[in-house]
């Protein structure tokens, strides 16, 4: 059985796989000895890389992800230089790997660049084993303890890690782990083994999906697994990871990940692991580039790496910058502290102003941040502030409120009300039982379901918009009597706070645009302004989940259909004069971001860590205007 090296490319050049780059591959593949074969599926069929015919077949336009794999002699050479070639738009000759450099190919977890000193995270070992007292009291002791510190863990996180941290406790608080460990105990093992144990036969079935979700799963029981077992034998934690370092590591554990400070810069490598792990739904939302399954990826400390997480690659010592892709050498460098504004030339001799504003979940995510880095907040996250075990009040959530306007120093800041619902279920407020709750009561459905508490959320709006420039922005508007409905329940409470005297401003009263028909008629929709929410929009028109791995090829930004939807909401905005910008995965994506400024988009919302690579794939992109056509999204007919 033939043994490949795989890796996988986004073909993001303007015209794809055609004539001249498919000339330029054939003359890179006859110069190794290896097989190297190429497909736009991972499951085939496979094509020749040295038949320029069976190329020509391929017609892989941009926008189209090439699957790559080598066999021979110099197949890891010739499957990082074909990728590193690929990557780069088939532009120029990928150098040679310099003495001491090794270029390792993985897949792309998460996107982004970093440059620093490799950490390598070991996995935990137990050190001793406890077998003192009642094994079940000790095992339910430890439980216990676990418990807490997950608890504790929630109450200082925030976003994607509240849910996850959710999902380990709700784990830990079902019985019939608990049941299946007793049986063990009782049958006379001790309790870490019987531990162990049964977390271990659920981890085997998780692993045994073939769903991808459901095998990413296995890394959270695997946490579980190691935090009861480490407080059962008094395991010491591991170092801490410095900041600013890339990690290597098998793979990385949800709690392993939350107590790093990404905040200074860093990337993750793991040897295992998925891109629809939590971990990697972590490291996306906070910019944290994450490359996963990185084949022989060494266990040596103290070396340098730069990780390209746009196209999976990771140089180990790198002595040339040209080792990586001529896209990652744009943004590999950039600082993470860059200064506004973003302009370039247009058409008529004027100027385009591009405005990048950042997500945030709250103000914790802003310590040690200058707002210079940005023009303004495009997106603050609330339904994390009701994930607790009590909803929260009016003045906490003001208080919340008040502290990212206060950061902002004047710049405006958008605040999006309860997006509930879905994958962001809300104790209290969430309908249980929905066989589809992301086309169920959630986001602007839900809270006008619970008006009460929806009001005492547009309270504390409109009370903190006396601090700073305020704009409310309203999750899945579907009909325009929705968006109606929350602008008489803003009025009534603003003549309300007035007359009880209590220091309050208006405020701009917005849409999310994610749900196909509010995009396809946004003239109806009288909004201030418009957030076209990518992630739920390409969901919603492709059919595909975009946590499904299974239909990972069929959810995509650069779908046609997406890119025309966003391309007729812009210019609804501009003729309307009313702001568009976009928020969501989208926006942050390299490979991605020309199609979306070929729609006219000039705002985007993105994290925090992505704010340096944005800019500087912005301003490549303005360069390369100055001389050329704007590229088109998906070219029908180009053969050049």
């Amino acid at each position: 059985m033939t043994c490949y090296r795989r890796g996988s490319v986004l073909l993001t050049n303007a015209i794809g796989l055609h004539a001249r780059p498919s000339v330029r591959l054939v003359q890179m593949a006859r110069q190794f000895d290896a097989d190297i074969e190429i497909a736009t599926d991972p499951k085939g069929p496979w094509i020749d890389a040295r038949s320029i015919v069976k190329l020509m077949r391929v017609r892989a336009r941009r926008g189209t992800t090439l699957h790559i794999r080598t066999a021979g002699p110099d197949a890891a050479r010739a499957l990082a230089l074909v990728h590193s070639f690929a990557a780069g738009g088939f532009d120029g000759q990928p150098a040679e790997p310099a003495a001491g450099e090794l270029i390792i190919i993985g897949k792309s977890a998460s996107p982004g660049r970093a440059h620093g000193p490799v950490h390598v995270l070991r996995s935990a070992q137990s050190s001793s084993r406890a077998r003192n007292g009642d094994g079940l009291q000790v095992l339910r002791t430890a439980i216990e303890s676990a418990t807490a510190q997950l608890t504790e863990l929630m109450a200082r996180s925030h976003d994607d890690g509240l849910q996850i941290l959710s999902f380990q406790r709700e784990f830990l608080r079902d019985e019939t782990l608990m049941g299946g460990a007793a049986a063990s105990i009782a049958a006379g093992k001790d309790a870490a083994d019987a531990w162990t144990e049964v977390v271990q036969a659920e981890i085997d079935g998780y692993e045994q999906s073939d769903d991808e979700d459901f095998f990413a799963r296995a890394a959270d029981l695997r946490d579980l697994s190691i935090r009861v077992t480490a407080l059962l034998n008094g395991t010491m934690s591991p170092d801490p990871v410095p900041p600013g370092s890339i990690v290597f590591a098998d793979e990385v554990l949800p709690s392993q990940f939350l107590s790093v400070d990404w905040r200074q810069g860093g990337a993750l490598v793991t040897r295992r692991g998925s891109p629809r792990s939590h971990v990697a739904l972590l490291a996306r939302s906070r910019g944290v580039p994450m490359i996963v399954q990185a084949a022989g990826l060494p266990d040596r400390p103290g070396e340098t790496a730069l990780v390209d997480g746009n196209n999976g690659i990771v140089v180990i010592n790198p002595e040339r910058n040209h080792a990586l892709p001529a896209q990652a050498k744009a943004t590999a460098g950039a600082g993470r502290m860059p200064a506004r504004p973003t302009v370039w030339e247009n058409s008529t001799g004027g100027q385009d102003e591009f405005r990048l504003l950042i997500n945030v979940s709250g103000a914790d995510e802003l310590s040690g941040i200058d707002p210079v880095i940005c023009d303004g907040i495009g997106l603050v996250r609330t339904e994390f502030m009701f994930m607790g075990t009590a909803l929260p009040s009016e003045e906490e959530q003001l208080n919340a409120y008040s502290l990212i306007l206060r950061w902002a120093r004047g710049l405006p800041v958008t605040i999006r009300t309860l997006d509930a619902g879905g994958d962001k279920p809300v104790a209290g407020l969430s309908l249980g039982g929905e066989s589809n709750p992301f086309l169920g009561l959630r986001g602007v459905r839900l809270a006008l379901a619970n008006r009460d508490v929806f009001r005492v959320q547009l309270r504390a709006l409109l009370r903190a918009a006396a601090v700073g420039p305020l704009r409310v922005m309203i999750p899945m508007v579907t009909m325009p009597s929705e968006l109606e409905a929350v602008r008489e329940l803003l009025q009534q409470e603003y003549a309300a706070l007035s007359s009880e005297g209590v220091a309050c401003a208006p405020v701009s009263l917005g849409m999310m645009v994610e749900v196909p028909a509010a995009a396809l008629t946004i003239k109806r929709f009288n909004a201030d302004f418009y957030s076209i929410g990518s992630n739920d929009l390409v969901q919603y028109v492709t059919a595909a989940a975009r946590d499904n791995g299974a239909v990972g090829d069929v959810y995509d930004p650069l779908n046609e259909a997406v890119l025309q939807i966003i391309s007729s909401v812009v210019e609804f905005g501009r003729q309307s004069g009313r702001p568009v910008s976009l928020c969501g995965d989208a926006g942050a994506d390299p490979a991605v971001l020309p199609a979306l400024i070929a729609t006219g988009l000039q705002s985007f919302s993105v994290p925090v860590d992505a704010v340096a690579a944005v800019r500087a794939v912005i301003r490549s992109v303005a360069a390369s205007r100055q001389t050329q056509v704007p590229p088109q999204a998906h070219p029908t007919d180009s053969r050049s």
